[in-house]
C-alpha cells in the first residue's frame, strides 16, 4: 500500500486522490492553510484520512508559528482550529481530530510547557492519531473479516481503503483480511458518481493488491443483486449517529434499500471516532452541498444540457434498520445500536 499521507519534517506530504488512477502525484503542504484547502479540494478524502490531515495541519501550523508566548501561541492554534474545522462539515473524524488536538494543547499549557514544547505535543499527538488509526483498520480487518462467507462476492460502494485512511482501509480493510484468509471470490466496485471514487480509487487499490475486482456503474447494482450475484456489502462511513443511522457517499442509501429486498447482509465498516454519540439519529448530521459542476462537466467538459440544474449532496443518510451490523475495531455492533455502540465505547481497548 502507498502512504496517503506522511509528516516529513517541514510539511505534511499526501498523494493527490484527484490525479489517481493516471497519475501517482504528491503533494506537500508546507502550511496549515495548505493542509486545509487540501481536505476542501479533495486531494485527500475518507473520514478517517480527514482526522489524520487536520492533526497534521494544526502540528504543522503550530509548529511554523512566529507567536511569541504561550497567550499567543494559544489564540494562533484556536483560529487554526477554526480554519480546519470549516473544510468539510459531515465527517465527524475531522472534528473529532480537532478535539483530541485541542486536549493536548490544553494539557500542555496545564503543565507549564513553553510554546516549542507545545508544538511537539502536537506533533506527537498528530503521529499518535495517526499510528492509531492504521492499526484500528487492521483490527476492523480481523473483525470484519469473521463475517465474510467463503467464496464471497462483496460490493462496496465509494472508497473506503488505504487511500481513505491512514491505511488498510475500513471497508477495504474487511475485504483485504478477508482476502488474506481466501474467503474473497470478487468484488464489485460501484464507480460512485460524480466524483469516481470507487472506479478511480477503489479498484486501483484492490487491483494493486491482486484482489479480483469488478467495476459496475451505480445503477447495476440492483441487476447484479437480483441475479444472485452479491454475497453481502460492505461500506464505510462519515459520521454514524447514536442510533446506528449513518452518513456516508450519496448513492449508499439505494444500495442498502436493494440489499435489504434481495436478503442481501448489509455491513458498514468505521472507527470509534466516526460514531457521534451526540447526534441521536441520522436527521441530525449535517449533509455537504458541493459544486454542481462535478456532476455537470467531466474532467472539465460539459456532459449535461446548457442551463440545467444540478442537485450535488456529497453524502446521504442510511437508516440502521437497513444495517446488519457496524464492524469497528473493538468488535461488530447489531442493533438495537442505541445500546450496542454504547457498549463499544465503554468496552477496553484490545491490547
Amino acid at each position: 500500500m502507498l502512504p496517503t499521507i506522511e509528516w516529513q519534517s517541514d510539511a505534511v506530504v499526501m498523494v493527490d486522490q484527484r490525479k489517481l488512477p493516471a497519475q501517482e502525484v504528491y503533494v506537500r503542504c508546507k502550511t496549515a492553510a495548505e493542509v486545509a484547502r487540501a481536505i476542501k479540494t479533495m486531494v485527500i478524502r475518507g473520514a478517517p484520512a480527514i482526522g489524520v490531515a487536520a492533526a497534521m495541519g494544526l502540528a504543522l501550523g503550530m509548529r511554523r508559528s512566529t507567536a511569541k508566548g504561550t497567550r499567543q501561541f494559544a489564540v494562533e492554534f484556536t483560529k487554526l482550529c477554526d480554519q480546519m474545522a470549516a473544510t468539510r462539515p459531515t465527517a465527524v473524524n475531522l472534528f473529532w481530530a480537532i478535539d483530541r488536538m485541542k486536549r493536548a494543547f490544553a494539557a500542555g499549557v496545564q503543565a507549564g510547557e513553553s510554546a516549542s514544547e507545545l508544538a511537539d505535543r502536537l506533533e506527537r499527538e498528530a503521529g499518535t492519531i495517526h499510528d492509531e488509526d492504521l492499526q484500528n483498520c487492521r483490527d476492523m480487518g480481523q473483525f470484519g473479516a469473521a463475517v465474510v462467507p467463503a467464496g464471497a462476492r462483496i460490493l462496496t460502494h465509494c472508497n473506503a481503503g488505504a487511500l481513505a485512511t491512514a491505511g488498510y482501509g475500513t471497508a477495504l480493510g474487511v475485504i483485504r483480511a478477508a482476502h488474506e484468509q481466501g474467503r474473497v471470490r470478487l468484488v464489485y466496485a460501484d464507480e460512485t458518481r460524480p466524483f469516481l471514487q470507487g472506479a478511480r480509487l477503489t479498484a486501483w487499490e484492490l487491483v494493486r493488491d491482486a484482489v479480483p475486482t469488478t467495476v459496475i456503474t451505480d445503477s447495476m447494482a440492483g441487476a447484479l443483486m437480483r441475479a444472485g450475484e452479491v454475497d453481502m456489502v460492505v461500506v464505510g462511513a462519515d459520521r454514524i449517529a447514536a442510533n446506528g443511522d449513518f452518513a456516508n457517499k450519496i448513492g449508499t442509501y439505494s444500495v442498502a434499500m436493494l440489499a435489504q429486498a434481495h436478503a442481501v447482509p448489509f455491513y458498514v465498516a468505521a472507527p470509534l471516532s466516526t460514531i457521534d454519540l451526540a447526534a441521536r439519529d441520522g436527521s441530525t448530521i449535517p449533509i455537504e452541498q458541493r459544486d454542481g459542476a462535478e456532476v455537470s462537466h467531466l474532467r472539465g467538459v460539459r456532459i449535461a444540457a446548457e442551463g440545467a440544474g444540478v442537485w450535488n449532496p456529497s453524502f446521504d443518510v442510511t437508516p440502521a434498520r437497513l444495517v446488519s451490523g457496524i464492524i469497528t475495531e473493538r468488535g461488530i455492533a447489531r442493533a438495537p445500536f442505541e445500546e450496542s455502540l454504547a457498549a463499544l465505547f465503554a468496552a477496553p481497548a484490545p491490547v
